[in-house]
């Protein structure tokens, strides 16, 4: 038998299987039980001969069934009414799937980068010797920290930064380092802090620790071997000829007098442009640079998740060590002794000090590229007057340094109350800060007064309410959202190595214990009735615990300012539009390009209550309803455009929507970090 001939054998075994085969009289075989040695011969032959012709139309009377041979499914599926119904499916799914591909592609390209963690929450400081003592012996420490991490989330933060806790003998309290990688036992160990760094990320908390790389303690290894004049560590610090009595030339130190200490044991003199035990590094020191790089590939290694920079522009001095010129050349020489008596032209902000952080930013850059594990780089900078410096530390187009300098103007907040001079703070920086990038707001640190103090228990509601919507990350030093003031510590009380050297320099007044509850020590300390620093005596009524029961108290201000910054996205990422300001009202506007709602903040600055008129703001609808008030009582409270009333210190969020933005034609009053438009259609934000 041919091969052809038993294809057609089985073939014609599977038709006589089928249920649905009939016979060629027409009749149904029902079992399926006939077979074709039943058949005439001549219907055979002719049945066989019909199963051989290729001719398609012959198959008309069989229908497909499961388990068909190759031979008869091939036949059917080149049948038009299955080929074409298949072809038309297979094409429909590859034009799909290229829309698909290139909607994705489209959205990606169009789509405006997403905010990192450092821009989406304020920056929350934790001094740790204040913040929270777990172990009874009046100092705060790590352990501390951890046990008061519901704080950060009940507050919506998602950015601490804590303050130096490296080993240290403590002359200026933890910013003079004996070892970069150990931490001081004071505040506990290296375990209590790796625990801290899990817990806090298991929470979606992100730490930023200090790095202080202008120098070291006079404890450090390093100085003891250099002071030794070791091969290695010998040019590890600023050394020159001098003797006991006759300094190199007139650098004076940021705390006073001389910046050069004469060292019997290698007989010169050291720069120290901070306290004598806090010796000035020699980054022209190839090795220096080295050591730091390490130190920062250590922490990172740890799992940190960014550093801030301290005093960063006194890195580099001049090698020259030439004498710096006078601010009052009449002076006699031997009288000065402040650092506001010279300029410092060679002392700061000297060239090579951004190339160094720019080395430093492609350290981090090497740790921030697993996803979502960028790694944050903030440096600190008082310039003063010299707003273009502070704008350096942001790098260039080309090359990147840090994320953002600290923006310290709005601590001249309480020298002018005043709407007028809040929006002059407010444009030092925004007109100045390089096209693109993101600003930054600090009111407070540990080496400045409270602003509750410096500025006035009135005034903190609405502070905290203009750092919470300008745009940007806005800093809150512990206790600011509290309210807490500045303590008076006596003479004998004080701890600051700057108050010892001048009381009204001491910065004891703001670092005193976190105002927790009103119990035993403000809740800082429950184990022993010891405090390093005093404890403010109005913790009975300004604490965490008494303001969470307070729907209008500071904290809870604080709190839903905090979580609306995070959820609007006009205000994290929105337009910012000057509207007014006065001698007491400062307003503003923040909008995003395709979203109806926006909101309007009229901040009272002044020593008085004012009627704002913004009837000339063709923008804004006539009635305003207010969001939010500083003072509570004005929630909910419709005011006609040309007539919004605040008191002195109070502060509005007035939400209100309209179909007209402000921005398009008032560009020159108005920025954007990243400009991007909201499509509602689909819910998603684009680039426009």
């Amino acid at each position: 038998m041919s091969s052809k001939e038993r294809s057609t054998s089985m073939v014609l075994v599977n038709y006589n299987r089928n249920p649905d085969l009939q016979d060629v009289d027409g009749v149904g075989s029902g079992s399926g039980t006939k077979t074709s040695s039943t058949l005439p011969e001549e219907k055979q032959q002719d049945f066989t001969s019909m199963m051989l012709d290729p001719v398609v139309e012959e198959y008309t009377q069989l229908k497909p069934y499961a388990g068909m041979p190759k031979e008869v499914l091939l036949l059917y599926s080149s049948q038009a009414r299955y080929r074409v119904p298949r072809e038309v499916l297979f094409w429909l799914m590859v034009a799909c799937t290229l829309t698909l591909v290139a909607l994705t592609i489209t959205v990606i390209a169009l789509s405006p980068r997403c905010l990192s963690w450092w821009q989406v929450s304020p920056v929350y400081q934790v001094y740790p010797r204040s913040f929270r003592d777990s172990d009874g012996d009046g100092v705060g420490d790590l352990k501390g920290i951890q046990e008061q991490l519901d704080h950060f989330e009940y507050l919506n933060i998602k950015s601490v930064w804590i303050s130096p806790f490296y080993r240290s003998p403590m002359k200026d309290f933890g910013y003079d380092v004996e070892d970069f990688r150990a931490i001081d036992p004071l505040f506990g160990t290296m375990q209590d802090f790796e625990e801290l760094l899990a817990e806090m990320h298991n929470r979606g908390l992100k730490l930023i620790m200090d790095f202080i790389p202008n120098h070291t303690s006079d404890k450090h290894r390093w100085f003891n071997l250099s002071r030794t004049r070791d091969a290695h560590y010998e040019d590890y610090y600023i050394w020159t000829d001098c003797n006991e009595t006759t300094r190199p030339n007139n650098w004076v130190s940021v705390f006073g007098n001389s910046s050069w200490t004469y060292d019997e044991v290698r007989g010169q003199c050291y720069l120290h442009q901070f306290l004598k035990e806090q010796p000035d590094l020699n980054f022209r020191n190839p090795h220096v640079r080295q050591e730091m790089i390490d130190i920062i590939q250590f922490w990172l290694g740890k799992g940190v998740d960014g550093f801030r920079m301290d005093a960063v522009k006194h890195i580099l001095e001049a090698a020259h060590l030439r004498d710096e010129p006078q601010v009052d050349p009449e002076k006699p020489p031997e009288s000065v002794t402040s650092e506001w008596d010279l300029h410092h032209d060679y002392t700061t902000s000297q060239l090579g000090l951004h190339d160094l952080l720019r080395d430093w930013r492609a350290e981090m850059d090497v740790y921030s590229r697993e996803p979502g594990r960028y790694r944050v780089m903030v440096t600190e900078s008082y310039d003063y007057h010299e707003v273009d410096k502070t704008m350096m530390y942001y790098g260039t187009s080309l090359v990147k340094e840090s994320d953002f300098p600290f923006n310290f103007y709005l601590l001249d907040l309480p020298r002018n109350t005043s709407g007028l001079w809040v929006q002059q703070l407010v444009q030092l920086w925004m007109t100045n800060m390089p096209k693109g990038l993101w600003a930054n707001w600090v009111v407070g640190n540990h080496d400045k007064p409270r602003i509750a103090t410096s500025a006035g228990q009135t005034y903190i509601r609405v502070i905290n309410m203009l750092l919470l919507t300008l745009p940007g990350t806005p800093t809150t030093y512990y206790g600011e959202e509290i309210g807490m003031e500045n303590i008076n510590v006596t003479d004998s009380q004080i701890q600051d190595p700057a108050g010892k050297y001048n009381a009204s320099a001491s910065r004891d007044p703001q670092r005193s214990p976190m105002q927790w509850s009103g119990n035993m020590n403000a809740g800082f300390n429950n184990r022993t009735n010891i405090t390093w620093l005093p404890v403010h005596p109005d913790h009975t009524s300004v604490n965490v615990e008494v303001q969470k029961k307070d729907g209008r108290s500071v904290l809870s201000q604080y709190r839903f300012l905090s979580t609306l910054r995070q959820s609007e996205l006009p205000l994290h990422r929105g337009w910012f539009c000057y509207i007014h300001a006065d001698a007491n009202v400062f307003s503003y506007l923040r909008e995003l390009d395709g979203l109806n709602q926006a909101f309007l903040m009229v901040l009272n600055f002044g020593k008085e209550s004012a009627v704002t008129d913004l009837s000339s703001v063709g923008e804004l609808p006539d009635q305003l309803t207010v969001l939010m008030s500083t003072n509570g009582v004005r929630d909910g409270k419709v005011f006609q455009k040309s007539r919004i009333l605040t008191e002195a210190g109070e502060g509005l969020v007035i939400q209100f929507s309209a179909q007209t933005r402000f921005n398009p034609n008032h560009l020159k009053q108005c920025y954007v970090s990243e400009k991007a438009c909201y499509l509602g259609v689909i819910d998603i934000l684009y680039k426009c």
